[in-house]
């Protein structure tokens, strides 16, 4: 244990932590499968907290009361330094505080709270957003874990697929040059299940931003028990992205999120932007997502 880093252990599992934007970059089963991507040159990140936005803004500026705010991709918390709150054998909890550097790019009150709790059976992110100040805050919040793909060495990318809980017919969303195009495009969905391929991010990620489904598995052979395989779960979160490159690198990632970029022409007040929550003050908004994981 360092203080860069935490590892949690339960049954067979392992997840380890960074201090660095909170970031889980591993999930291990004891037989060696390692399902988190280790951030090689393809994308150079595991599975980052995306915080105070989801996607980009338009001119990747924030704008609030007057004043213009440089605001990148995703938000800051990402590559933000999170402070340890609890470090357990199973359990661990990191925080996130405004600050003058946050203050200079988003000029609110806030308490951003990572943890992370193992089981035998999986791990369990919990994030919450609290308003210190005294004004409504705005925010987006999301996960983007990425995983391996394949899961094992040697299976073919193609034989992989999302399975959803329900039928996944609405229309999704896609981007062009990182903000919403404003036409709706027909989900590629085919009933429950999304078959795999590099080609499916020509355009970028897919967004779910009407997702009927609470719960979707990623699995070898459209859902068949054999290999490694996840399942991912969340509450709270309203859409989901989808994304990989499509160069044909070997991660995916799932990821929850509550709020998305900027539609194209928008260019108003940050807190008139779609998709946000608006925080009251000295009140939270809870969100989580569970990983679980199992190798044959």
């Amino acid at each position: 244990m360092t203080d860069d880093t935490h590892t949690i252990r339960s049954g067979a599992l392992t997840a380890t932590i960074k201090a660095h934007g909170a970031e889980m970059c591993s999930l291990k089963h004891k037989d060696s499968v390692e399902f988190v991507w280790q951030a090689e040159p393809a994308w150079p990140r595991h599975a980052p907290l995306l915080f105070p936005i989801v996607g980009r803004l338009a001119k990747d500026e924030l704008r609030h009361r007057g004043r213009t705010y440089r605001m990148t991709q995703h938000g800051f918390a990402r590559d933000s330094r999170f402070a340890w709150s609890e470090r357990g054998e199973s359990r661990c909890a990191l925080v996130l505080e405004d600050s003058e550097t946050t203050r200079a790019l988003y000029p609110f009150a806030f308490r951003l709270t990572a943890t992370y709790v193992l089981d035998e059976f999986g791990l369990d992110l919990s994030l919450t957003i609290a308003n210190t100040g005294n004004e409504t805050l705005p925010a987006s919040l999301g996960g983007h874990p990425a995983f391996n793909w394949p899961l094992r060495p040697g299976v073919a990318k193609e034989s992989y697929a999302l399975t959803f809980a329900n039928a996944e017919p609405s229309p999704v969303r896609r981007l062009d040059g990182g903000l919403l195009r404003p036409a709706a495009e027909p989900s590629p969905v085919d009933g429950t299940v999304l078959p795999l391929s590099a080609s499916l991010f020509v355009d970028d990620a897919i967004i779910f931003d009407r997702i009927a489904s609470s719960s979707v598995r990623y699995a070898a052979g459209q859902g068949a028990s054999s290999g490694p395989w996840l399942t991912m779960s969340w509450r709270g979160f309203r859409e989901l992205g989808v994304w990989s490159r499509p160069t044909g690198a070997p991660f995916l990632c799932i990821e929850p999120w509550r709020g998305y970029a900027s539609p194209a022409g928008f260019d108003g007040e940050f807190s008139d932007k779609p998709g946000l929550m608006h925080i009251a003050p000295g009140t939270e908004e809870q969100l989580s997502f569970r990983i679980e994981v199992g190798s044959s």
